[in-house]
């Protein structure tokens, strides 16, 4: 019954899946969080830039974003990533682009959430003794703000590792790409569908578990 999969190379789709999520996740993770450290500026050219970009790329469905990222970027500007002739290596890092503009908006917004639980006197307290905007943020409020959305960041994670299906509309060859080429080739199409069910749920659940208690050992107790 399984004879078919033979054909196929499912677990180097699945290797590109997981390096998608892993790049994309660290980059969102980075740029989402210098995103909430400008809505929450004392500047308002940074905070005006950081709630300008949140509204417009959380609204602007994943798919146009990667799209544009392939079409737009690379066909109409010419950027190529550091790879000039490598079709799939210039794929892959517009597809982890476009994950990463998308969903940093989300990380911004559940960082901001963080920010927003920790008491108001510790920062005040802070600048007190001499310590700036940026020390402050960066001492005192971000790592309470961390624990504190470790569970909404999780879900953001989750998401971002669904979303990377998406990547098939550029060419990348991911799980969702390879997915579809066995379903048009061959005559198993619950039986595709189920295999792959089945990877994203490996995939995500242990991840979904495993941040879900490091969330509850560093809860932040008030």
């Amino acid at each position: 019954m399984f004879d078919f999969l033979d054909k196929y190379d499912v677990l180097g789709a699945f290797w590109t899946t997981i390096q998608l999520t892993l790049f994309a996740a660290i980059g969102s993770l980075i740029w989402g969080t210098v995103l909430a450290a400008m809505r929450v500026s004392p500047v308002p050219l940074m905070r005006w830039f950081g709630t300008i970009y949140v509204n417009v790329f959380r609204n602007i469905p994943l798919t146009v974003i990667i799209v544009f990222a392939s079409l737009g970027l690379a066909d109409t500007f010419g950027v190529t990533m550091g790879v000039a002739d490598d079709f799939d290596a210039l794929a892959f890092r517009l597809a982890v682009l476009g994950l990463i503009i998308y969903h940093s908006a989300f990380v911004c917004e559940s960082l901001r959430a963080g920010i927003n639980t920790v008491p108001m006197g510790q920062a005040e307290a802070a600048r007190a003794i001499g310590l700036n905007f940026t020390q402050v943020l960066t001492m005192i409020v971000l790592p309470q703000a961390f624990r504190a959305v470790i569970g909404p960041l999780t879900n953001v994670l989750i998401a971002l590792a669904k979303n990377t299906t998406v990547a098939a509309a550029i060419g990348v060859a991911e799980s969702a790409a390879l997915m579809k080429d066995m379903i048009e080739n061959e005559a198993q199409l619950v039986l595709i569908s189920l295999i792959f069910a089945f990877g994203f749920v490996v995939l995500t659940l242990p991840t979904g578990l495993l941040l879900g208690w490091l969330g509850k050992r560093l809860a932040v107790k008030r």
